[in-house]
């Protein structure tokens, strides 16, 4: 058992498994972060928070397309249509380090 847990910690600290609080403690960090951030991100990166924000809290996208009159609308719902299928938890992690990506870069 303790070989276990030593390699459950080893395996922790590398970011390569994150216990779900751990995740969803720092998932709430970036989300407040994403709103303080040193520059604001281009459309297309803007459109990727979006993307996982949305995945992470809601699933798989819902509701109709938006009409062709509502670009805003209609790149946000592209945006979250393409992660389709993707777990909560990836979406997560990939929120997390954009959010990082982008406070390192300001």
């Amino acid at each position: 058992m303790p070989y276990f847990v030593d390699t459950i910690t080893v395996i922790t600290q590398r970011n390569i498994l994150m216990p779900s609080e751990d995740l969803q403690a720092r998932f709430e960090a970036a989300a407040k972060a994403a709103t303080n951030l040193p520059q604001r991100p281009d459309n297309d990166t803007l459109l990727k928070l979006y993307a996982y924000y949305k995945q992470a809290t809601a699933g798989d996208v819902q509701g109709k397309r938006p009409g062709f009159t509502d670009f805003a609308g209609r790149a946000k719902y592209d945006a979250w249509k393409k992660l389709k299928g993707m777990p909560e938890e990836v979406a997560k992690k990939r929120y997390v380090k954009l959010v990082e990506k982008l406070q390192a870069l300001g």
